[in-house]
Formats: structure tokens, C-alpha cells, sequence
């Protein structure tokens, strides 16, 4: 059975043992599952830009016709040389045609499959991690290390320089998904242009959103039932002038993702691989994890129930829908600090 662990995926693949001859790269972070597919298709063909050496195949393609893959796979190429089949996710089932693969691997081929989220029971995934000549490959959202080290890579390249604690700031702004962040990163340094050092003001300005992050503040605090935290929270985005319908669809929005990760939890999953279906920005992950230990699915169907009220509440009359919104908040950070140790 050959599947490995998620950090051990970068060596697995730069290391690739000849033998394995399919490699499924699957995970909630599609960019990180696109990234590494793309990497390895370059580095096992001498031209990427040869559209007979790197094959592009559609999964919904050969979902419809499985042959399709098992053909392509055992093609002799016209001009010789190594060739890479790099298949696109698709919600349909695989397994049809990649099955004939796993028991005869092709010779002249490394075929690469790009997947979502499979939990363990997939058929796919299962088969793929029995096979000796395939590799099981996950892909989850970036932790700060990750991060960093994608930072310190773009901005050497660009030519400019970031301190460690900048480096942080901008980490902890950033979501789990690679491509969204190299995409944030980007725009950032367009941003700084020609000046040569990255600063806490230029990620202010294009990357950090106060009110948005104001917002996290106060729906972590909700489920983690941090009481101070809530307070200030709630009156500094008061004092901007947020709406308290916004504020109050702000923590809904979180309440359905617990819910929706809490379920998977009763399913059998652990908090992290379900926290890391959510593409939380780094700091919040540890947040979230332990609201969901303490958050049961009957106490967050309940959650939902009361914020879905006090919302139509809110959007019926502004004046009285404050003192709604407040209530209901308190309401639900007191059921969250009851489930754990509480400020």
C-alpha cells in the first residue's frame, strides 16, 4: 500500500520512484493539487510546450469513455521520447479507466490525475493507494511554514527583500489556497513597484482588509466563546458603521460551514482534514478547530436557527435589529463557551 502523508508530498514527488507510474494528486486546495500536477508533468517530459509529450486529457472525457486514457496511455509517440498525460479533476468516477492502468501500467507514460477532496473510502483513492505502481497524493492548505516559503521565493525573484515580521503580517492575511495566494502575492508586488523593500503599509493597502478581518475577529470569538473579544469586535465594526444585518450574515455564513464540517466530523473525518476544506486564512485554523470540538451538529443546527431570525429580524427594522443582533451573538457565545473552557 504506498500512500503518503501530506508533508511528505513535495520530497515524494521531486524523489518520484520509477516504479509508480500513476500518480493521483488530490485535496481541497486546488491550486496546490494544479501546482504540484503541472510541476511533475514538466519534469518528466523534455518539451512541456509539445503537445505530444505533455497530453492534456479532460476527466469528464474519459469518465464518458474510460478507454479513452487506458488508449492514450499505451500510445507510442511519434518522435519517441517521455510523455506525460496530465487528466483534469472531474466529479465523475475515474476508476473505469484508471483501473486497466493499475494492473498494466504504461511504459512510455506517467499518467497524472488531478482530484478534489476524496475521503478514504473512495474508490478511486483506494485503488490508487493499493497499487505498487501508483502514488496517493494529498494536497492541503498551506500552513505559515508553507507560506512563508512561497513569500520569500516570489519576493527574491521579483528582486526586492521582506523582514520576518512583514513576512508574518502577510502570512497570516493569506488563505490556504496556493493559487489564491501567489495571486495576492503577485498583485502585491505590481503594487510596491519599483521600490525595493516590502512593508507593512503596501500590505495594508492591497492585501489587508480591516473590516474584513474585524469580521473574523468577531465570528471566532462567537464560536470560541470569547466574551471581551466579542465585545470589542462588535463595537469597533458598530463604530464603522457596518450593518448589523452584515454582521450577523458574516457569522451565519460560519455557523453553516461548522455545521457542514461537523457532519463530516460525525462521519467519521477529523477536524483538521474538515477545516481544511474551508480555506481558512492560517491564523484562524486553530480557532476553528476548536470550536468544532466544542460545537455539536444539534447545537449548531440550533445556531443557525437563531441567527436565520435575528438576520430577517435585523433586515425588517435596523433600530431594533441591533439589540437583536446583539443578543443572538451573546446568545451563541455563550453556547460556545459552554462546551469548552471559557475566558
Amino acid at each position: 500500500m504506498v500512500a503518503i502523508k501530506a508533508h511528505e508530498a513535495d520530497r515524494a514527488l521531486a524523489r518520484l520512484d520509477p516504479a509508480y507510474r500513476l500518480i493521483l494528486i488530490y485535496g481541497p486546495d486546488a491550486g496546490l493539487v494544479s501546482e504540484r500536477a503541472a510541476t511533475l508533468a514538466r519534469a518528466h517530459v523534455d518539451d512541456a510546450n509539445d503537445a505530444f509529450q505533455l497530453v492534456r486529457m479532460s476527466g469528464d472525457d474519459i469518465a464518458s469513455d474510460p478507454l479513452k486514457l487506458v488508449d492514450e496511455a499505451n500510445t507510442i509517440g511519434l518522435f519517441g521520447g517521455r510523455r506525460a498525460i496530465r487528466v483534469s479533476p472531474t466529479s465523475k468516477q475515474l476508476l473505469a479507466g484508471v483501473e486497466p492502468l493499475l494492473a498494466i501500467p504504461s511504459r512510455d507514460a506517467i499518467v497524472i490525475v488531478e482530484a478534489g477532496d476524496l475521503q478514504r473510502s473512495n474508490p478511486l483513492r483506494t485503488a490508487c493507494e493499493r497499487a505498487r505502481t501508483a502514488l496517493a497524493v494529498p494536497c492541503y492548505g498551506d500552513a505559515a511554514r508553507d507560506l512563508g516559503t512561497i513569500i520569500d521565493e516570489m519576493v527574491r525573484a521579483a528582486g526586492k527583500t521582506i523582514d520576518r515580521t512583514t513576512r508574518e503580517h502577510l502570512a497570516g492575511l493569506l488563505g490556504g489556497d496556493r493559487q489564491t495566494s501567489r495571486r495576492e502575492i503577485e498583485k502585491l508586488l505590481l503594487y510596491v513597484g519599483t521600490e525595493t523593500a516590502l512593508t507593512g503599509d503596501h500590505i495594508d493597502a492591497v492585501v489587508g482588509d480591516t473590516a474584513q478581518r474585524e469580521q473574523a475577529m468577531l465570528v471566532d470569538a462567537v464560536f470560541s466563546g470569547r466574551l471581551p473579544a466579542l465585545d470589542l469586535a462588535q463595537a469597533k465594526l458598530a463604530g464603522e458603521g457596518l450593518d448589523a444585518g452584515v454582521m450577523l450574515g458574516a457569522v451565519l455564513r460560519h455557523a453553516l460551514a461548522l455545521l457542514k464540517a461537523r457532519q463530516g466530523m460525525d462521519a467519521g473525518r477529523s477536524a483538521r482534514d474538515m477545516v481544511a476544506t474551508m480555506r481558512l486564512p492560517y491564523p484562524r485554523i486553530a480557532a476553528t478547530e476548536v470550536a468544532l470540538g466544542n460545537w455539536t451538529t444539534a447545537k449548531l443546527v440550533e445556531a443557525v436557527s437563531l441567527l436565520g431570525n435575528a438576520t430577517l429580524a435585523a433586515r425588517r427594522d435596523a433600530d431594533t435589529g441591533k439589540a437583536g443582533a446583539t443578543r443572538a451573538l451573546w446568545t451563541l457565545a455563550r453556547m460556545g463557551r459552554a462546551g469548552g473552557r471559557g475566558d
